[in-house]
């Protein structure tokens, strides 16, 4: 299989409803996360969109400068329907490594990364330091499971995923998750990253 996967390939995963890695809510990890932060003027990126639950909670509870970027059209096409009052210039059809001219306090992490072919792990974390501002911070959740190797989604290990960053980030957290879904309990990393 191509591991160069393209906008087509991710807007027919949706059109044929193939979505393993939709939960159909809120990332636990993620909402205990967003639900201890009081500053609602951060600039927020979620990249490989998706769905995005966690934009439109993000978004109910008063965080207004919230981005999503996704390379395919119709997750955000469902966004913009599920959250019609949701700004349509904050949805950026992009592929996040073309993604210029912004600066974001945090960037928040659910199933991109291990969407993404493996040779890009080292571009996503450099890319993602370009993207953050002066203390910004990349919070989510990696798989900490070996997976496909052919096919999204890729796994990896904690010490593989230590090697990418250990150099490049603050690391505030990077531990075993324990407020994953239950299809994913003991299978996945928080991650708490703050720019240096």
């Amino acid at each position: 299989m191509n591991l160069d996967l393209n906008p087509k390939y991710w807007n027919d995963r949706y059109l044929s409803n193939e979505l393993g890695w939709d939960v159909g809510h809120v990332s636990p990890p993620l909402k205990n996360y967003v639900d201890q932060l009081t500053d609602k003027s951060m600039k927020i990126l979620i990249p490989g969109a998706g769905n995005s639950y966690e934009a439109e909670y993000l978004f109910n509870n008063g965080f207004k400068n919230v981005f999503l970027c996704d390379y395919a059209e119709k997750p955000l096409k469902n966004f913009s329907e599920r959250v019609p009052n949701f700004p349509k210039e904050q949805l950026l059809q992009v592929n996040f490594f073309d993604l210029k001219g912004h600066s974001f306090d945090l960037i928040l992490e659910q199933t991109f990364f291990c969407a993404l072919n493996p040779n890009l792990r080292s571009n996503y974390f450099q890319k993602m330091k370009e993207l953050l501002s002066p203390n910004g911070q990349l919070v989510g959740v990696l798989f900490n499971d070996p997976m496909n190797t052919d096919k999204p989604p890729y796994g990896g290990n904690q010490l593989q995923y230590y090697s990418y960053f250990k150099n490049m980030f603050k690391i505030k957290t990077f531990e075993k998750c324990y407020q994953s879904v239950p299809e994913r309990a003991g299978r996945e990393l928080f991650i708490n990253l703050q720019q240096m």
